[in-house]
């Protein structure tokens, strides 16, 4: 039986995966690519294969046309996004995740990339290395009001780690949990809301299409000039036009994107901007997130394939 494994990380630090997927008879294609796999290059390496381990790749209906033999993805991570989810349940293709593995790693990079791009720390860490010592002026993290989107796993850690700066926490789900928001001091806003009064605004709610761009030229504009925009979950939910135009006229304080819609952005201008912190979809890759996410993975390609 053979199976796909696309996520550069998986088993980078913990080889043994690969032995576990050897054990249980499985021959393993790896991406050899360097990056993301495209539909063509996933069409062709999946078209003998029984299962697949799937990072961010895209698994439309083209590619699973493709894959007659399919019985099993098991996504290393928790957006479903990238996956055509009818065509998996028409085929009886069974879809995992391995939700809560990466969920205080994702949190950690979305308060890391707020302190970078309120202290402007990128910026300073340049200009001191072309021996550039003048004084920067930046903004405060502490005491400020932050608005998450998306109250899940990951949003949960969010606020866990803002109550330690003596964050005021406005948050938006679909599914409120009020018991729990009572307790953690979290007051349920709507994403208007959020945009017009949060200091700090960070995303982790899945990309659908009702999520699409929720925030957008409008919302962008409602925010205050010093407001500090987040995104650690899927680039498709911000207009990005809209963003790069904000970022460039000054309206907004800046932005920590470790997501894009396409990965890296073609646009040269996102690279000349100074108010911009950039990531490479990377919130999730420390050691202990991708070896849980490894083994959860496994765990549930194994089952699904009756191994």
């Amino acid at each position: 039986m053979k199976i796909l494994v696309t996520p550069r990380s998986f088993g980078k630090t913990n080889p043994e995966l690969f032995d576990r997927l050897a054990q249980a008879g499985l021959e393993v294609v790896r991406n050899d690519s360097g990056g993301i796999l495209s539909a063509d290059m996933m069409r062709e390496k999946l078209a003998s294969c029984q299962g697949v381990i799937l990072g961010v790749d895209p698994m439309d209906a083209s590619v699973l046309a493709a894959a007659p033999e399919l019985k099993a993805i098991a996504k290393y991570g928790v957006g479903l996004d990238n996956i055509d989810l009818e065509a998996c349940k028409q085929r009886g293709i069974a879809v995992s995740r391995t939700v809560g593995a990466n969920s205080n790693a994702v949190a950690d990079y979305a308060l890391t990339l707020m302190l970078m791009v309120a202290r402007k720390a990128g910026l300073i860490d340049r200009r001191c290395r072309q021996k550039d010592w003048s004084k920067i002026t930046s903004i405060d993290l502490f005491g400020k009001t932050l608005g998450i989107i998306g109250l899940g796993a990951i949003g949960r850690c969010v606020v866990k780690r803002a109550q330690g700066f003596g964050m005021k926490i406005l948050a938006h789900d679909i599914a409120w949990d009020e018991a729990w928001a009572k307790s953690e001091g979290v007051e349920r806003a709507d994403v208007d809301r959020i945009c017009r009064e949060a200091d700090f605004i960070t995303l982790h709610t899945v990309l659908t299409d009702e999520t699409r761009n929720c925030i957008n030229a409008q919302r962008l504009a409602s925010m205050k000039k010093t407001a500090v925009i987040i995104n650690t979950a899927r680039g498709g939910l911000i207009d990005e036009t809209a963003l790069l135009a904000a970022l460039q006229a000054g309206s907004i304080y800046g932005a920590g994107l470790d997501v894009f819609e396409q990965e890296p952005p073609a646009d040269p201008a996102w690279y000349e901007l100074d108010n911009l912190v950039m990531g490479s979809h990377c919130s999730s890759s420390t050691a202990g997130a991708t070896e849980t996410m490894g083994h959860m993975a496994v765990d549930n390609l194994l089952r699904d394939l009756g191994l």
